[in-house]
């Protein structure tokens, strides 16, 4: 390498430290971009798998819904069967008032159509033959049907409740359906999610068949190729990467609906998120770039003056991950002025960068809406007071009916509600006390060395400021709580959240707007 021997000291000097500070910068920024996009991807994975897991549970609460809805028609129907008119009313009634259903029937004990709502006449005096209204009458009680094609060639669900006469006799039976091809409450509630960036939700039953979709086309059709529907149609929520049946790879979260035997997919796809993380290490390279160009010039500049302290210089360039390469900068002998400089410039650099790291850190812990803490700290605080054998309690709560505060005033609204309630919950707690956003309108706070009475008391305390705390654009909202405290009422921490969780429920089941902290 005969030009090595050609150039000189201030050739050597610069060769050595832009390599030595190129590396240690692309080391950071690839090592950064990793743990971004790795970051990036178990984030979006945790919002599909909440997300499917919320529209599951709505699915199931507004069949359920529909189910009771049914029966308290059924009862009203048995009371008036010898009337046809009256029963002709009571249908075109709960039809009105049904949001849920395309359409309904009364049929009697023989199969034969009674009374039709007015989009279906042409029923009324048929006997019904398809395997849902088959299973109606020979079942004899309450009953959600699989899909199936009826005889108007509707793919449909059918909601049946039974009809008794007042000896106990069954005398027929009250239908809705829903054409999962029409529009219909069902249909808002799953169908209207089709994001610009290719996210979407999906629906299949127990056949593999999509009862939603986002393109039509696709209703009625079975799909084979994604061994995750199998997880998720024996019950399974979670998680995971998948590639559709286009080929395009997806990052997907699913949940199950008990009530119909259905599975649920909400799924973003991989693309999507790449590219925002992408565009995201573009900018810190750019911002970066300045003040790297800035360090070159001036060790380019003052490299003709030094010796030992670049050597020291150029050797902890390769280890500017590590926050004790700060310590062991500060501390070098920089005995001339330009060495001087020279150490404050790549000081100034180091910081840079764990700054940028730390606010990283941070902004991936909190959550960007209401400023708490959120999930990702919770493992790290049980941990810690595991460890240490620390004793606390934990409040767990939610705000009573946040989704007609959403629908009544707006989700921008409602994120105000959010927003205010996690500035009360910090005005309310104590200093070392740890608050966390769970998800949705759900909350915990965490408070060491903190008895289960002292707990409830807080709880009482926060419920009664939020009751009473006049939230603009809203009014008023209430919030119902669960406590437990462990040691005292739990055999490990982990299931302090568990119990805490079940009592915040056990509140709920009881009217909201109260603390619960007992097991009965």
């Amino acid at each position: 390498m005969k030009w090595l021997a050609k150039s000189n000291l201030r050739q050597l000097i610069v060769g050595l430290v832009l390599l030595s500070t190129l590396l240690a910068v692309v080391n950071m920024f690839i090592a950064s971009a990793k743990v971004q996009k790795q970051s990036l991807i178990d984030n979006t994975l945790q919002h599909n798998e909440g997300y499917a897991e919320k529209l599951a549970q709505t699915l199931q609460v507004t069949i359920e819904n529909a189910q009771k809805e049914l029966l308290f028609s059924a009862r009203s129907l048995a009371k008036h069967w010898s009337e046809p008119e009256q029963i002709q009313q009571i249908l075109l009634e709960a039809s009105e008032q049904n949001t849920l259903f395309n359409s309904m029937h009364v049929a009697n004990a023989e199969g034969l159509v009674l009374a039709a709502s007015a989009n279906i006449p042409v029923l009324t005096g048929q006997e019904l033959l398809g395997p849902g209204h088959q299973h109606a009458l020979s079942m004899r009680t309450a009953w959600v049907s699989e899909p199936f094609i009826s005889q108007l060639d509707n793919l449909l669900v059918t909601l049946t409740a039974p009809i008794f006469a007042g000896d106990g006799q069954f005398i027929g039976y009250l239908a809705g359906n829903i054409y999962l091809q029409q529009n219909n409450l069902l249909y808002r509630i799953i169908g209207d999610h089709y994001q610009k960036d290719g996210s979407y939700v999906y629906v299949i039953d127990q056949q593999k068949r999509l009862l939603y979709h986002p393109d039509p086309k696709r209703l009625g059709i079975p799909t084979y190729t994604n061994p995750m529907l199998d997880t998720v149609l024996k019950g399974k929520t979670g998680s995971q990467a998948v590639v559709n049946s286009v080929g395009v790879e997806m990052l997907a979260g699913y949940a199950y609906v008990p009530i119909v035997d259905w599975g649920l997919v909400s799924q973003r796809p991989t693309k999507a998120v790449l590219d925002a993380h992408a565009g995201l290490m573009q900018k810190i390279m750019l911002n970066s770039m300045p003040i790297n160009f800035a360090m070159l010039a001036v060790i380019w500049v003052f490299s003709g003056f030094i010796s030992k302290p670049l050597k020291v210089l150029a050797r902890n360039a390769q280890k500017m991950s590590l926050r004790s390469t700060i310590e062991r900068v500060e501390s070098l002998n920089a005995w001339y002025y330009e060495a001087q400089q020279l150490k404050q410039a790549f000081l100034l650099g180091l910081e840079n960068i764990h700054d940028k790291v730390d606010k990283l850190q941070h902004d991936a812990d909190i959550d960007p809406l209401t400023g708490l803490n959120n999930r990702r700290l919770l493992e790290q605080v049980l941990d810690t007071f595991a460890i240490s054998n620390t004793p606390f309690s934990a409040i767990t709560f939610d705000i009573d009916h946040f989704k007609k505060v959403n629908d009544s005033y707006g989700h921008a609204a409602g994120d105000q509600v959010l927003k205010e309630l996690a500035r009360i919950v910090l005005d309310s707690s104590r200093e070392n006390d740890v608050s966390i956003r769970l998800g949705g309108e759900e909350f915990l706070i965490l408070m060491a060395n903190c008895t289960l009475e002292v707990a409830v008391k807080i709880a009482e305390r926060l419920r009664i400021t939020v009751m009473q705390h006049d939230f603009p654009g809203v009014g008023t909202v209430t919030i119902s709580l669960g406590v437990a405290a462990w040691p005292q009422q739990s055999i490990s921490p982990y299931d302090t959240l568990r119990i805490a969780d079940e009592r915040l429920y056990r509140a709920k089941n009881r009217g909201r707007n109260q603390v619960c902290c007992t097991e009965a």
